[in-house]
């Protein structure tokens, strides 16, 4: 393992109901901390070859505002995918999935 090493916590604010109600999350290499709605990890087990995730998202987080969350991380993904694989096909894809998506949800006008 390298000598560099960072770390990044969340630290989570539950209700009596367990609903998250603040998430803050903090990067050992920076000073500033972060107070978020939202949150999903998602993490690769090489041995099993399975996705793990863990989706958070604060009882205040409005409707809305998780569309255009889901419509940035498909966009965002839709980057990540071409940088990891190199298959421009299939992220010019997900790009066109994440402006159809805009498109319906009102998040983007036709045509944007």
């Amino acid at each position: 393992m390298s000598e560099k090493q960072t770390s990044i916590t969340f630290h989570i604010a539950l209700d009596e109901n367990q609903v998250p109600e603040q998430i803050v999350w903090q990067a050992s290499d920076n000073a500033e901390q972060g107070e978020c709605d939202a949150a999903f990890l998602t993490i690769w087990d090489k041995k099993d070859k399975n996705t793990l995730r863990i989706d958070l998202w604060t009882k205040d987080m409005m409707i809305d505002d998780m569309h255009i969350f889901f419509h940035q991380m498909i966009l965002s993904m839709s980057d990540t995918y071409k940088r990891a694989t190199g298959d421009e096909q299939i992220s010019k894809d997900m790009k066109d999935f994440a402006f159809t998506m805009g498109e319906k949800l009102g998040i983007l006008k036709k045509g944007e």
